[in-house]
């Protein structure tokens, strides 16, 4: 204490540290970036292999499993579950923590051999999951000729767009491209002694260019080189092709024709492709807000130069806009807040110096913040932004308890720094215990599993800087100021222990508790009654993950039936797209296509063509699209999650070694959730089958035409698809070649009509083999390696906690046969984990706060006292929710974990007043009085101050109502009915633990003797 005054003695040096940090602050202001989401790794991959055609039983046996085999022999991989449909392969690989990139690496080393071993695979793409997008920016060009707008993409928008040096790159999709088809004649094939899969091969050899040798003889050992590479079309219909007739120009085998289309299309917009979908990247080192800015500016300038006519060139989606909103809301949300504090302090003390004297330490706490928050590297972002404005509301209650102690001396007739002195040495502990005690709170966060636990860490980093933050400003900016700057009216002074009403009330209440033990016993039961009730009313809390972060502004997966075919995945965008023009206020929506689902970016109105509430109009999408299951292959539609794994909310798992039995299992299941209120599209990965053609070959028949499987297989070639032939480089622009036959197969009796050429002349297909049927499933699910059944459904009408009661009770009622299991999976097993962690952390930070303040108090029953308000702030917490009916979640759950510290503040004022006064010699009943009269004020000015710096929060209705909204509701209500209690339930408390070893002595004495205590008997009235 003698050093801190020492150094509030010296001002100027004071008035440096506040000119160094509103310098640095002001500094670390411009260099935070501003994003939508922290950039934070999880500790997950996504592996996905694309096979084309390929049957779903082969690509579980060829690439699955093969991954699956990998992944079990890699260290650091701690599980993974695979996703297997026609062509495609995905999953899901849960790694060590902290071994994300070194793991990553060591599976595309391994899997990389795969794309070139397994015969069909296309692609293996292993992809770590993060907050990082590729892609923060969209726009679209619509609304012309394709041929135009595919120019103006490429020509204009591309390079002018990825010159400005905010932009990493920037892809386009939708383009019309051209590429080189040629339709092989299979009689022409034969006359010559060829197949397509042959003169594939040859293609693909002609069109080369290497480097043969050096010819080291010669002079300065010239390289040699061969180029027969095609240019144009007409180098590829002029091609030589060798055969049994000599060689034939590949014209009169194929036709060789150009054809315009749309390959790189993966979106529709409002149920069109005729769009061009423009995707931008920022660059490292800008901010999304300086590259949106860069682009627009860009943007502008293009279109006033001319280079936009018959054609929009409009924005889809800029995170950025998200971004600044909430800045804007934060920034609105503070400047409320704090006039709301300051006015309240000023209407307490009625003394406008004192005013000035903490609405400095607003200011300067806040700039502190920034510059702590600039040297750890964070950045503007949607979780440091509410962590700033819960910051705010308790960024002046160590300033307003050490401003108010000095501002009583100074009533009671002391004077500068004798009052500065005495002020701040009667609060110090209290101050220092209540910032240890809600530091300590946040200290078990990182014990939070899950991507959603590293969200909650930085919340807690960022709140728990904003507190010291203030203590530090408390205890040498508001001493300085008021030693000279905090002056009374000479009415004021001199007041000594006069009282007002309240606090004379107050004080007869505490005398009234103190004189009969059944008063206060009695009062204790009653408090203990209420909390009773309102955990009986816990359960009507609704409860969620993670609330909604984006305003006005919707991501939609659509889960789709596998093998769909071009056709039919445009008939579904178009239904989608009908829908969605039916929903008034739905603007403009963009589907994003992908082999197993759709993934759809929905723009609502805004302004004064706003008519629902963005909740209505989720549930006006999901009912929209939802209408379409029975007429088109949707399989499950919902608003896409905060996970990594998104899909739908509740998700169940039967695993066992007997399929059938699994499968009998799940059908059970699925009608029992069927039965539960609020679930939808309840359905099972089992029952979806699709049937398929084997071809059965006929050896004999084989043997005697003298023709071999693969020769079959090689003329087949082409009938059915396309087979890739290379691709042609004309005028910088690559342009693909695809073989394909001029014949098709499209039935079972064309293809047993199908002629196959062999040694004794052309004969049908089904002369060798015939058709069997095969029923095959459309999805397969494993389970590191082990096939299970999941059962899914969506979340309708109700809140996510409700329905997970009822989930679990109807897992628990299943009569579940020996060797299988039911796990849950989704946002049910999400939540189950959020509570057990929840409790975990809370218990750990109740003991944390018990032992910092057994230390303060050098009691061990002391703690006890102040910790007996905490069940009691749940009483508030609860109602609040309740008749706000906002979510309980993930970020409100801090909320209580917050409330445990800020409610302790106010015990720990009152407790330490109260030992204070002990020691100066009052007994216990007449210290609990003085020490709650002395307390009142400060306790009700930061708690009123704390509670007006969340209201705006609370009140909140742009961008961040969703996720500030019940945060600062559970604090609020769990403060206001925590502090009336304090004020009564702590004394009461207090002066039981008093009886209790004053019982303790009697007893002493009477079963060991001994003289009585010199000390009064303080506590023996008549009860």
């Amino acid at each position: 204490m003698g050093i801190l005054m020492k150094l509030v003695e010296r001002k100027i040096l004071i008035g440096l540290m506040v000119t160094l940090v509103v310098v640095f602050g002001v500094y670390g202001l411009t260099k935070l970036d501003r994003e939508l989401l922290p950039q934070i790794d999880f500790d997950y991959a996504v592996i996905s292999a694309s096979a084309g055609d390929m049957g779903v039983l082969d690509v579980e046996e060829r690439v699955t499993a093969p991954i699956e085999q990998i992944l079990a022999g890699t260290d650091g991989v701690e599980g993974y579950q695979s996703t297997t449909t026609t062509g495609n392969s995905s999953i899901f690989v849960e790694i060590e923590e902290g071994r994300m990139r070194e793991v990553k690496n060591e599976l595309e080393s391994s899997i990389a051999p795969l794309e070139s071993s397994v015969s069909g695979l296309n692609f293996v793409h292993v992809m770590a999951l993060s907050t990082n997008q590729d892609a923060e920016f969209y726009m679209e060009v619509s609304g012309g000729d394709l041929e135009e707008m595919t120019a103006f993409a490429r020509d204009v928008v591309k390079p002018r767009l990825e010159s400005l040096s905010s932009v990493r790159e920037v892809g386009l999709s939708g383009l019309q491209e051209s590429e080189f088809v040629i339709a092989f004649d299979r009689e022409a094939l034969a006359e010559n002694g060829l197949d397509l899969q042959q003169v594939t091969g040859l293609i693909q050899q002609e069109n080369s260019e290497t480097t043969l040798g050096e010819l080291s003889e010669e002079e300065h050992s010239p390289a040699l080189r061969w180029n027969t590479a095609f240019q144009s079309i007409e180098d590829l219909q002029e091609m030589k092709v060798p055969s049994a007739n000599g060689p034939v120009a590949l014209s009169e085998l194929a036709d060789v024709s150009e054809v315009a289309n749309q390959r790189s299309s993966m979106a529709w917009k409002d149920g069109s492709r005729d769009f061009i979908f423009i995707e931008i990247s920022r660059a490292t080192g800008y901010t999304q807000i300086g590259m949106a800015e860069d682009i627009r500016a860009e943007v502008s300038d293009i279109k006033e130069a001319g280079l936009v006519s018959e054609f929009g060139f409009n924005e889809v989606v800029n995170q950025a806009d998200y971004v600044v909103e909430a800045l804007d809301g934060v920034t609105q949300n503070v400047l409320i807040g704090g006039v709301l504090a300051l006015i309240i302090l000023l209407l307490f003390l009625r003394n406008f110096r004192a005013t000035i004297v903490a609405g400095v330490a607003i200011p300067v706490s806040v700039l502190l913040t920034f510059t702590s928050m600039w040297l750890f590297g964070y950045s503007f972002n949607i979780i440091t932004l509410i962590a700033l404005g819960l910051g705010i509301g308790m960024m002046v209650d160590a300033s307003i308890v050490i401003l108010e102690s000095i501002y009583r001396k100074k009533e009671q007739g002391y004077e500068r720094m004798e009052a500065v002195s005495k002020g701040v040495k009667e609060v110090a502990t209290a101050v220092i215990a209540s910032m240890l005690t809600t530091v300590v709170v946040f200290v078990p966060v990182g014990l939070f599993g899950g991507e959603v636990g590293q969200f909650v860490l930085l919340l807690s980093m960022v709140i728990v800087i904003t507190l010291v933050s203030s203590v530090i400003v408390s205890f040498t900016v508001i001493p300085s100021l008021a030693d000279n700057f905090l002056k009374l009216r000479e009415k004021d002074r001199n007041k000594g222990e006069k009282r007002g009403r309240i606090t004379g009330g107050y004080g007869s209440l505490i005398g009234w508790l103190s004189e009969k033990k059944r008063r206060r016993y009695g009062m204790i039961f009653l408090f203990f009654l209420v909390f009773a009730g309102s955990m009986a009313l816990t359960t009507k809390v609704p409860v969620t993950i993670m609330p909604d972060v984006y305003n006005r502004y919707a991501e939609v997966p659509i889960e789709l039936e596998g093998s769909l075919t071009a056709e039919e995945r445009q008939e579904v965008a178009s239904a989608i797209a009908e829908k969605l023009d039916q929903i008034p206020d739905v603007a403009s929506s963009v589907l994003i296509d992908d082999p197993s689902f759709m993934f759809m970016l929905v723009n609502m109105t805004t302004g004064d063509q706003i008519t629902m509430d963005q909740e209505d109009v989720n549930v006006a999408i999901n009912d929209a699209i939802r209408d379409l299951e029975d007429e088109y292959p949707i399989t499950s539609v919902g608003m896409a999650g905060m996970g990594p794994m998104g899909g739908e909310p509740v998700q169940l798992r039967v695993k066992g070694a007997d399929f059938a039995a699994s499968e009998e299992l799940s059908e059970s299941l699925v009608a029992e959730l069927e039965t539960i209120e609020g679930l939808v599209n309840v359905s099972t990965s089992a029952e979806e089958t699709r049937e398929e053609k084997l071809l059965v070959f006929d050896d004999e028949a084989m043997e005697e035409a003298g023709i071999t499987r693969t020769e079959v297989f090689g003329q087949l070639q082409g009938v059915f698809g396309e087979v890739p032939a290379g691709e042609v480089v004309r005028s910088g622009v690559t342009v693909p070649v695809i073989a394909r036959s001029a014949d098709t197969i499209d039935s079972e009796r064309s293809l047993g009509d199908f002629e196959i050429m062999t040694a004794g002349g052309p004969e049908a297909l089904s002369a060798f083999a015939s058709l069997e049927p095969v029923i095959s499933p459309v999805t397969i699910v494993r389970d590191n390696g082990e096939r299970f059944i999941s059962v899914t459904a969506g979340i309708e009408g109700r809140d996510l906690g409700s329905v997970t009661r009822d989930v679990q009770q109807a897992v628990n009622g299943l009569d579940v046969p020996s060797g299988l299991s039911v796990s849950t999976g989704g946002d049910v097993s999400a939540q189950q984990e959020m509570i057990l962690d929840l409790m975990m952390v809370v218990a750990i930070s109740i003991f944390l706060v018990y032992v910092v303040m057994a230390v303060q108090f050098n009691s061990l029953a002391h703690p006890l006292i102040v910790m007996s308000i905490i069940p009691m702030t749940a009483i508030g917490a609860v109602l609040a929710l309740l008749i706000t009916q906002q979510e309980l979640s993930m970020l409100s759950a801090m909320g209580l974990l917050m409330l445990i510290g800020i409610v302790l503040n106010n015990a720990i004022l009152l407790i330490d007043r109260t030992n204070q006064l002990r020691k100066e010699g009052m007994s216990a009943s007449e210290a609990v009085k003085e020490a709650g009269q002395n307390r009142i004020r400060p306790i009700f000015m930061t708690t009123l101050t704390t509670v007006a710096g969340m209201l705006p929060l609370a009140l909140a209705t742009g961008t961040a109502s969703s996720y500030q909204a019940p945060l600062a509701t559970v604090i609020i209500g769990g403060l206001l009915f925590a502090t009336l209690i304090t004020l009564v339930l702590i004394p009461s408390v207090y002066l039981l633990f008093e009886d209790v070893k004053t019982g303790a002595r009697r007893m002493s004495r009477r079963l060991f003797g001994g003289k009585r205590s010199k000390r009064p008997a303080e506590m023996e009235e008549a009860s």
